[in-house]
């Protein structure tokens, strides 16, 4: 008989056997949320990456807080704070960079909640 899993089980194994894979995965999923802002499908693939890569304890022992509170930040309805994103990707030993945009092109749209910050300051 064959054993069955779930996809979120089989992309686990996978991204936790394979390194560089699990690099392509969050590095795809920044680069999505670049051009969607869509926040849960971030929030979700970077706690499935911190799964595959430490787990939920290990990750929140290694930046100093506590496994409730790194849970939290993974499941929340705003995407993290720049530091806090830095912080729990040099925990994995990854870091953000700044590339080109590979046709060149420069797009400036803007969110409400972007105008809304340029109107308070």
């Amino acid at each position: 008989m064959s054993k069955h899993r779930t996809w979120r089980q089989y992309l686990l194994e996978k991204l936790s056997t394979n390194r560089e894979e699990a690099i392509d995965y969050i590095q795809v999923a920044l680069e999505e949320y670049q051009v969607d802002a869509d926040v849960d499908v971030l929030l979700l693939s970077l706690h499935t990456f911190v799964e595959a890569q430490a787990g939920i304890t290990e990750l929140a022992k290694r930046v100093h807080m506590s496994p409730d509170a790194l849970h939290k930040v993974l499941s929340s309805d705003k995407a993290p704070h720049l530091d806090t994103l830095c912080t729990i990707l040099n925990a994995l030993g990854c870091r953000l960079s700044v590339v080109p945009l590979e046709d060149g092109k420069m797009e400036m749209e803007t969110s409400s909640e972007d105008q809304r910050i340029s109107a308070a300051g």
